[in-house]
């Protein structure tokens, strides 16, 4: 155990809550009482959101200032779901997820954080009703897709793309129900469109439905549309 204090001790910015499970070399924790942290996270969420039934995941950058236009857009986004009867799921923290879970309480809608332990961002925001905090990227990840009907998207950084590409490798694969995935801005998204298009379709590596799996719009109002089109209004009372 001296090792793994010394080394924890050389590199203290560079420690995550992962890295227990991720660095083999290092025997901070047991594999049998990660295990039973990784079934007490998913044991927390199933019971703390088993009400939820029309949640839309809206994701988007931790970065975003509240006097960016996507945060005010990101506000809207969270308001319309929210009026619109939709439960506003986000990463619980700063930026964009903040916006939206504090659109859903302008709406009087049920704002649900779902917070990551990391070493370099603030906790969660100040606008969430039901907040959970996970240890582990993949037992949030399960979370979002299990009590989510949609995932509304904005820009964002690498997390933003991680939780839209998983997204889209689960509808892919069938490993769940397809659900509307709606992309919120031309301007930051198409550059990426049009590289799986000239470059990943135009080179086999994906399928002309996959290009079919998203759709992109500009505007809180349309992001909503695509969700009720493929969803349905959300279910009353739930």
């Amino acid at each position: 155990m001296g090792v793994v204090k010394d080394r924890r001790r050389q590199r203290p910015h560079d420690w995550t809550p992962d890295q227990d499970l991720l660095d083999q070399q290092l025997e901070i924790a047991t594999d049998p009482s990660r295990v039973e942290r990784m079934r007490g996270e998913l044991e927390m969420g199933f019971r703390a959101l088993s009400d939820v039934t029309n949640g839309v995941a809206v994701f988007g950058s931790a970065r975003t200032s509240e006097d960016d236009l996507e945060y005010a857009l990101g506000r809207e986004l969270g308001r319309r779901l929210g009026e619109a009867g939709w439960a506003v799921v986000t990463g619980g923290g700063p930026g964009t997820m903040e916006a939206a879970n504090r659109g859903a309480q302008d709406a009087g809608a049920l704002s649900v954080g779902l917070t990551i332990d990391l070493p370099f961002e603030a906790g969660q925001n100040d606008h969430i009703d039901l907040a959970l905090n996970f240890h582990y990227f993949f037992t949030r990840k399960v979370m979002f897709v299990r009590y989510s009907r949609a995932f509304v998207v904005m820009p964002g950084g690498f997390g933003t793309l991680d939780e839209l590409f998983e997204a889209l490798t689960l509808i892919q694969t069938r490993k769940i129900l397809s659900f509307p995935v709606v992309l919120v801005g031309h301007d930051f998204w198409d550059p990426l469109v049009d590289w799986l298009r000239d470059t990943l379709l135009a080179g086999d590596k994906i399928s002309l439905d996959d290009m079919e799996r998203f759709v992109v719009v500009d505007t809180a109002e349309e992001a909503v549309a695509c969700v009720e089109e493929t969803c349905g209004p959300a279910r009353a009372g739930a």
